[in-house]
């Protein structure tokens, strides 16, 4: 493995700009109460935080249409403005002043996060205002304007990168990432999240596995509403390391929308915070394991802005640098004061929810008559021999 370097956090206080409105339920406080908890928890001594730049129209380009981001851009000056037909002013994106700065910006954190781990100036990078990974090629959806994610993909790959590992742990299907690489055989894109019968954006069946020339780099795992920390924690560790580890890449780049919580107002899965946790340890373990250490990690969905946010990502932080939260640490009162001022209740005393994140792995056995089970070994059936993978064992 490569020798251990300090890992980088890109931040700019201004990228809580993206900023839909105080009725939208992605509401930017939650960036601003993660940067203060994970500073009084002392997360932030291990890292080199950096500020940001927005990604110019040529790098925006790399992903995007033209035609879009000049829509964008026009809206943005504009926001009396809409047009439904790209995905702006609608309820779910409405337009707002400022926009494509906005959201330029955290598309020029992501690509440096990736520029700093792909040249080596870091092992690890994390931008946690990025992850907006429902945006297509030419259309916002679902909170998402620019696909960050996506972007920082590319520039990799337009840097050298042959194999680039993509893993999606948020609640709903990383469909903008999937579809903007589903041609192309250098990524792969792995998404774990509540099925598409009961969740936006409809998609990310098993079935879909990649383009022609691109069979098998596109790998999904719908979840059963309902599913909790155990079924979860099974259904990952039996197709996302596997999977990976069979791609071979050489940088893993991981989305961590924390909406799959059991608190999210938006969502149906009924995960705890140490779940969530013990989820970013593993893939943690599979970027150190794989890819020489190259990480780069991103925040995501996650709409319980005060109870869980702050606690996932501050986790996520702790151990992209390597200074891990036991999940029993109370949260500082600093913290909890702030959350009380700004959203008038009162937060969590732990850093945990106090859950075990155990699991039964799934080597013990495969239940058929479990909705779950059969989930799982659809979705090794369907992807796994594309990978040269036997998906009985």
């Amino acid at each position: 493995m490569a020798a251990a370097q300090r890992a980088s956090l890109v931040f700019d206080e201004r990228l809580t700009r993206y900023d839909f409105g105080a009725a939208h339920p992605m509401a930017p406080v939650r960036v601003d109460l993660t940067m203060l908890l994970a500073r009084e928890l002392g997360v932030l001594e291990g890292f080199d935080v950096v500020g940001a730049e927005p990604a110019s129209v040529e790098l925006l380009t790399t992903v995007h249409d033209p035609a879009f981001v000049e829509r964008v851009q026009k809206l943005s000056s504009h926001p009396t403005h809409a047009d439904p037909s790209v995905g702006l002013g609608t309820e779910d994106n409405p337009v707002f002043a400022g926009m494509h700065e906005a959201s330029a910006l955290i598309a020029g954190a992501s690509v440096e996060a990736a520029r700093r781990v792909w040249t080596g100036e870091a092992n690890r990078a994390a931008n946690i205002a990025g992850g907006l990974h429902h945006a297509m090629r030419g259309r916002a959806s679902g909170f998402c304007i620019y696909n960050d994610v996506a972007i920082a993909i590319q520039w990799m790959l337009d840097h050298g990168a042959e194999r680039v590992a993509y893993v999606d742990v948020d609640a709903h299907h990383g469909d903008g990432v999937q579809a903007i690489f589903w041609d192309d055989p250098r990524v792969l894109t792995v998404s774990i999240h509540e099925g598409p019968q009961s969740l936006f954006p409809g998609t990310g069946y098993v079935t879909e596995t990649g383009g022609p020339g691109a069979e098998g780099s596109s790998v999904n795992v719908p979840l059963p509403p309902g599913t909790s920390d155990a079924g979860w924690l099974r259904a990952f560790h039996a197709v996302v390391p596997d999977v990976v580890r069979a791609f071979a890449p050489e940088v893993l780049v991981t989305q961590h929308g924390c909406d799959s919580h059991m608190d999210d107002p938006l969502t149906n899965l009924m995960l705890s915070v140490d779940a969530q946790r013990a989820s970013y340890v593993a893939l943690r373990e599979l970027a150190t394991e794989v890819p020489d250490g190259r990480w780069v990690a991103t925040g995501g969905g996650g709409y319980a802005v005060a109870e869980v946010v702050p606690r996932a990502w501050s986790h996520l932080l702790a151990l992209v640098a390597d200074r891990d939260v036991d999940p029993q640490t109370p949260t500082p009162q600093v913290w909890r004061d702030e959350v009380q001022r700004l959203r008038g209740t009162a937060a969590p005393h732990r850093m945990g929810d106090g859950r075990s994140a155990t699991f039964r792995d799934w080597q013990l056995g495969y239940d058929p008559a479990s909705w779950l089970d059969r989930s799982i070994q659809a979705a090794r059936t369907e992807v796994f021999p594309l990978l040269g993978l036997d998906p009985v064992l």
